[in-house]
């Protein structure tokens, strides 16, 4: 079964993990995560706080919309293009 974790729920998964005497292993157990899972977040959201986290995903849907954007731009151009190769 697939679980969505929320930013704060990673980044507080994390912290648990930077206790000394706590072991990633432990963690995950305790988390029901993978250990891959694991070193994945502490990729993304390693050192960040909740508020930079927030940020982050803004600017990735930003990102998103605007290459999509950029996306259907190159479209009309490719359309535009072709119609005054016509003529």
């Amino acid at each position: 079964m697939k679980k969505r974790h929320t930013e704060e729920q990673i980044i507080r998964i994390l912290r648990e993990a930077e206790v000394p005497g706590v072991t990633i292993l432990e963690v995950c157990r305790k988390h029901n995560i993978a250990e891959q899972t694991f070193f994945r977040w502490r990729n993304k959201f390693g050192g960040m706080e909740v508020s930079d986290a927030r940020k982050l995903k803004d600017l990735e849907a930003e990102n998103s919309k605007l290459k999509r954007m950029v996306a259907e731009q190159m479209l009309v151009i490719e359309g535009l293009k072709e119609f005054a190769g016509k003529k």
